[in-house]
C-alpha cells in the first residue's frame, strides 16, 4: 500500500485522497462501534474518536511522526501477506531478517552486508561479542519453520506494541506469559519478562543509567559516592527498607532517582546514518551566507566560538549543542504540586527543518520531583557535564557513514534555552530585586 502520501503537505489534494483512503481501511477493520484509536499527535492512538473526528484531527494536528505501519488499524493481520508477497511486487517489502541485521549495523557502525568485525581494529571485546549476539538472534528462527519472524524482529514489534498502545509493564508481562502457555515450543525464544526485553534495547543503545540521589537534592550516589549509603552533606538514608513481601525479604528502595541517557553513544549514532551525517555538515557546506540570520550558524555567539577555538572550528562536523530544561507536572493535575525536570539538548549543527524536530532532541537527564529544584539543580547535572567536558576536550572516535571514515568527534554547549525562572536556576543568576535583569544589570529602570 502506496504511503508516501503521509509526507505530503496536510492541505494537499494527494494528503487529502490518502487520509480518506486510511479512514475508510481503519474503519472498515473497526470493533470499536464506528470508532477508532486516533493516530493524531495530540491523541497518540490513546483516545478513541468517530470518523469525523479522527479527520479533523488528523487534518489539522496530522498523524504521529513514524505511524507507516497501521498495527493499530487493522495492518497487523496483513503484515505476513505483504512480506510474502514482496517479490511479485514492484517495490517489495525488505525481509525482515536483512532489516535487523541492518539495525545491528547502524548500532554499531559497520558498513551493511558483512557479519565479520576487522580484526585488525580495535574493536572491544566486550562489543564484539554483544554484536555476535544480535546478529545471531537476528538470523534464529523464532521457532522451527518460521520465515516471518526472528527473535529479534519478533521481541522489537513486540515493544513497538507496547508503546503504542501505552501498555503498563504488567500487562506486558501477562502478555509474554500468555503467549508462552499458549505457544510453548514457539516461544522458548521469547523473554520471560519486559525486564528482559529491556536489556535487549541497551544492547541497541537505547538504554539509560539510574542514579540515586539525596532526597533533600543534596548530593548524587555517583563516582567516589557511589558506595555511600547516607547523604555526607545532611546524614539522610539512601534507602528505605520496603515491608516483607511474599518471599519474606526485604527490599532496599531509593529515596530518589536521576534518569542518565549517555550522551556520547547518541552523538555517534547521528553519524551512523549517511544522511544525517551528510547534513550535520549542512551548516558548513550549504548554508547560504548572505549576512541574515536564519540559522544559529549565522550567529554572532557561532563565530566568535569559532574564533576563539581554532581547532574545534576546523573539521565542521563536531557539534554545536543547545541545552533545554524547564519543570513540568506529568501527572496532569494542575492542583498537583509535583515538579519533574527533564533536560533536553538540540545539535544546531543539522538544517533548521531538522535541528529543532523531536527525533533530533536528545533527553539527556530526567530529575524527579516533587519539588523544584532552585539552585541545587547543578548536583544533577554533574553526569551530562562530565560528559560534555571529556567530549570538548578528548572527544571520541565516531565512523562517519557518509564519508566512510573514522574521527575524533567533539562537542561544546553554545546555549541554554529557558524561561526566566528557569534561566536564573541554570544560569546562577537572580532574576529578582534590582539586578533582575541579566542584560541591562544596575542600567535596569523597574
Amino acid at each position: 500500500m502506496d504511503k508516501s502520501w503521509m509526507d505530503f503537505p496536510r492541505t494537499s489534494e494527494k494528503y487529502e485522497a490518502g487520509l480518506q483512503m486510511f479512514l475508510n481501511y481503519a474503519f472498515s477493520r473497526s470493533s470499536c462501534d464506528g470508532m477508532i484509536l486516533c493516530p493524531c499527535k495530540d491523541c497518540g492512538i490513546g483516545v478513541c474518536v468517530t470518523k469525523i473526528e479522527a479527520y479533523d484531527h488528523l487534518k489539522v494536528v496530522g498523524f504521529i511522526k513514524g505511524y507507516n505501519n497501521w498495527i493499530a488499524h487493522g495492518e497487523l493481520s496483513n503484515y505476513n501477506e505483504a512480506t510474502s508477497n514482496s517479490e511479485n511486487t514492484s517495490i517489495g517489502v525488505s525481509n525482515g531478517t536483512n532489516d535487523m541485521q541492518d539495525l545491528v549495523h547502524d548500532v554499531f557502525g559497520m558498513p551493511h552486508g558483512t557479519n565479520e568485525l576487522n580484526r585488525e581494529g580495535d574493536f572491544p571485546i566486550s562489543e564484539a561479542e554483544k554484536f555476535y549476539k544480535l546478529i545471531d538472534d537476528s538470523q534464529q528462527d523464532l521457532y522451527s519453520g518460521c520465515k516471518n519472524f526472528s527473535k529479534l524482529s519478533f521481541i522489537i514489534r513486540l515493544l513497538h506494541l507496547k508503546y503504542l498502545g501505552k501498555m503498563s509493564n504488567k500487562i506486558f508481562n501477562m502478555l509474554v506469559e500468555l503467549l508462552r502457555e499458549a505457544f510453548p515450543e514457539a516461544m522458548t525464544n521469547l523473554p520471560s519478562s519486559y525486564y528482559e526485553a529491556e536489556k535487549l534495547m541497551n544492547t541497541l543503545g537505547l538504554g539509560y543509567e539510574k542514579i540515586d540521589a539525596c532526597p533533600n537534592d543534596c548530593s548524587l550516589y555517583w563516582g567516589s559516592a557511589e558506595k555511600r549509603a547516607s547523604c555526607e552533606t545532611c546524614n539522610e538514608l539512601r534507602w528505605v527498607v520496603s515491608e516483607n513481601n511474599p518471599t519474606g525479604e526485604k527490599r532496599k528502595i531509593p529515596q530518589k532517582v536521576l534518569w542518565h541517557f549517555p550522551l556520547k553513544a547518541r552523538l555517534q549514532r547521528l553519524f551512523m546514518s549517511s544522511k544525517i551525517a551528510s547534513q550535520i555538515r549542512w551548516h558548513e557546506e550549504k548554508r547560504t551566507k548572505y549576512g541574515c540570520m536564519r540559522h544559529p550558524a549565522d550567529s554572532p555567539t557561532w563565530q566568535t566560538f569559532d574564533h576563539l577555538y581554532r581547532e574545534f572550528a576546523k573539521d565542521c562536523r563536531n557539534v554545536r549543542l543547545g541545552l533545554a530544561s524547564d519543570g513540568f507536572n506529568p501527572f496532569n493535575n494542575m492542583s498537583s504540586t509535583h515538579s519533574t525536570w527533564p533536560v533536553v539538548l538540540i545539535p544546531y549543527n543539522l538544517p533548521p527543518w531538522m535541528c529543532m524536530k523531536q527525533p533530533y532532541f536528545m533527553l539527556s537527564l530526567l530529575i524527579p520531583g516533587p519539588s523544584s529544584l532552585g539552585n541545587n539543580i547543578d548536583i544533577y547535572l554533574q553526569p551530562l557535564v562530565k560528559e560534555l567536558t571529556e567530549l570538548s576536550d578528548f572527544g571520541i572516535q565516531t565512523y562517519d557513514a557518509s564519508q566512510k571514515e573514522n574521527f575524533q568527534l567533539h562537542a561544546a554547549l553554545l546555549w541554554t534555552i529557558s524561561n526566566f525562572p528557569g534561566y536564573a536556576m541554570l544560569s546562577g543568576w537572580s532574576t529578582k530585586g534590582e539586578y533582575a535583569c541579566p542584560v541591562c544589570h544596575k542600567f535596569t529602570h523597574a
